[in-house]
């Protein structure tokens, strides 16, 4: 097992635990309607101290679970107290009032016993949950049945998606048929804005601060709203495939996530940046090819992302780290769901180290609870994985959130719950997520930091100015780095024979031309006719020596790279004695050099001509 990783995480052994069937919520009738929804809800009730009541009554206890019910006479659903476990009577009190099929329900976040509905027959009804509501009747007593408090009208057709803003008090956002988002304020009972689609809305969640929505659409566009200006800020293509798309917002992060299908029918993962959703963050995750809509769920306490599949029964969870979702683990059952919810996170067990809870429907005829347990052994509260949650105090009430007010409502530390203590309140730390104007304001990706310029190569003799630290790029090479490397990589063909006088060439190459002493005139000698180059080796020195200009090199080097002498200008080569040299001298040089470079020349014609050769043996053989 050497060599291999494994990526740190406290809920890589996370798992869920199946309830009991005397524990679940058995004799329920779910509605078989078509529409695309979750079809149950869960609400949580922070119960008020009373006198005589001990300290554990004083938890944010479970209270109530949603189901849409199949019922005749028009549309009705049911509100389950999540402490009556068991089998349900056969007559319960239903919350009745519209005149077609309910569609959707959703909890007021801030306001435990208010619920909102959505029906086929385009209306949206508040409700309350009565004082001490329960299924169970005395013998021979009817059940009362609930009617809605508020109604909102407005729309011309089905409403599918009822949703309350998680930071502003009694506004709420419903999705119709007639291809349009409405904005209602609860208390006054009116829709104040209006999103228009082009097409029939399939889901839509809101961000953290409340300020943004983002909606998915039967055309395939991902679509974020700045919700108070009434105009997408972005309108980008989502799933390409022609089933159902889900959505939902990260929690405090700028990012959303969405699951739906491709062209070939694979269930699909994306992940998204608000700011640049031209396209998902890493592509598209490819999860596997079973035909059920994947229904996302989003825990920010442990920024953890829950996928459950219609028509499957499994589960998976992922962990949201370093901008991309880690796969955990998987809760798989034989029973199949139609609908999954899951609890609010001040609701769990966290004696039991229980991270998140889930309702899921088993053969639409009962709920079962499945719990997502973190293995460990503990007798005190588990701080780092229960941080602080929103508790039941809004930012801002509904006027303000219309007026353009934002922020995140306060939170509620854990631990004085797991105490049986009052929930102590923590103010908001993290910043609200980016507010998307449109997409001309953007936010502009960062710009790439400097590349380190190249270090200097030793055979260079003069020194480069520095470059600016602003520069993306480093300066093209010079000359002579050119040269210098044409010059190594010629060396590497020379014949061994000759390898002395190749290091003599290199090392020529890489002298820096040193200034010529002066000399004193001396007296002539007996042989006078090789005085005068003498004095002209003396001179140059051993840079530009007629024993080094006669060495051979490779065919491959040119006659300059192999002579700096050549390339370069005569006060270079001699500075400061050009006063001392005769013209005499100047035309015995060129001369050498002229006989060097025509030496070179035929050397070079006679190879070309041998390789010519060669290449005519080889094919002739071939």
């Amino acid at each position: 097992m050497s060599g291999r990783f494994v990526r740190s995480s406290k809920y890589r052994h996370v798992f869920g635990r199946p309830t009991r069937k005397e524990q679940c919520y058995d004799n329920i009738r779910i509605s078989k309607n078509a529409w695309d929804t979750n079809l149950v809800k869960v609400g949580l009730l922070q119960r008020q101290r009373r006198p005589g009541l001990s300290l554990t009554d004083l938890k944010a206890n479970p209270t109530y679970l949603s189901v849409n019910w199949e019922a005749s006479g028009g549309g009705a659903f049911a509100v389950i107290p999540l402490d009556e476990k068991g089998r349900l009577p056969e007559q319960l009190p239903l919350f009745r009032g519209h005149k077609a099929v309910v569609l959707d329900t959703d909890w007021n976040p801030f306001d435990d016993s208010l619920v909102a509905s959505g029906s086929d027959d385009g209306k949206a009804f508040i409700w309350r949950v009565p004082e001490g509501f329960t299924l169970r009747t005395d013998e021979g007593e009817e059940p009362k049945d609930v009617s809605p408090v508020k109604q909102l009208a407005g729309h011309s057709r089905k409403i599918g998606h009822v949703l309350f803003n998680p930071a502003a008090a009694n506004v709420l956002a419903t999705s119709s048929g007639d291809y349009t988002v409405k904005i209602w304020d609860v208390e006054a009972g009116t829709p104040r804005l209006t999103l228009k689609h082009t097409d029939i809305v399939q889901s839509l969640s809101w961000s953290a601060n409340g300020s943004l929505l983002v909606t998915t659409s039967r055309d395939k566009k991902l679509r974020i709203w700045d919700v108070r200006q009434e105009t997408p800020a972005h309108v980008a293509p989502g799933h390409a495939g022609a089933k159902n798309s889900r959505v939902t917002w990260l929690g405090e992060h700028d990012r959303i996530a969405t699951t739906g299908f491709s062209k070939m029918s694979d269930r699909q993962l994306g992940l998204w940046d608000i700011r640049d959703p031209k396209e998902p963050v890493g592509g598209f995750q490819m999860l596997d090819s079973i035909s059920g809509v994947c229904m996302p769920f989003w825990d920010d306490g442990t920024q953890c992302l829950y996928l459950a599949g219609k028509g499957d029964g499994n589960i998976r969870y992922y962990e949201y780290e370093h901008d991309k979702f880690e796969y955990l683990s998987e809760y798989k059952s034989g029973d199949p769901q139609r609908g999954v919810a899951f609890l609010p996170k001040r609701g769990v067990n966290m004696h039991e180290n229980e991270i998140m809870r889930a309702f899921k429907t088993v053969n639409d005829s009962y709920i079962e609870p499945i719990s997502f347990i973190v293995p460990r052994r503990a007798e005190v509260f588990q701080g780092d994985i229960y941080p602080p949650v929103v508790g039941t105090k809004p930012a801002m009430s509904a006027a303000e959130w219309f007026d353009g007010a934002e922020g995140l409502p306060p939170k509620i530390d854990l631990e004085s719950v797991y105490e049986g203590e009052e929930p102590t309140e923590i103010a908001p730390t993290s910043k609200p997520a980016s507010r998307v104007t449109s997409s001309s304001t953007m936010l502009s990706p960062a710009k790439k930091e400097p590349e380190s310029t190249p270090p200097k190569r030793e055979s260079e003799s003069v020194k480069e100015p520095p470059q600016p630290s602003s520069a993306l790029r480093s300066p093209p090479p010079s000359m002579k780095e050119q040269t210098s490397s044409i010059a190594a990589l010629a060396s590497k063909f020379d014949d061994k024979e000759d390898s002395s006088s190749g290091e003599d060439d290199s090392s020529s190459f890489e002298e820096i031309a040193k200034p010529v002493e002066r000399h004193q005139a001396r007296p002539p000698e007996k042989h006078t006719q090789n005085t005068e180059p003498e004095a002209i080796s003396r001179k140059l020195s051993s840079p530009i020596s007629p024993t080094k200009l006669a060495t051979p090199i490779s065919p491959s080097t040119p006659a300059s790279s192999a002579n700096p002498a050549l390339s370069q200008p005569l006060s270079a080569v001699l500075p400061g004695a050009s006063d001392q040299i005769t013209l005499q001298d100047i035309k015995t040089l060129l001369e050498t050099q002229s006989r060097t470079i025509s030496g070179q020349s035929e050397k070079i014609a006679l190879l070309t001509a041998e390789v010519d050769r060669l290449k005519n043996t080889i094919g002739e053989r071939m």
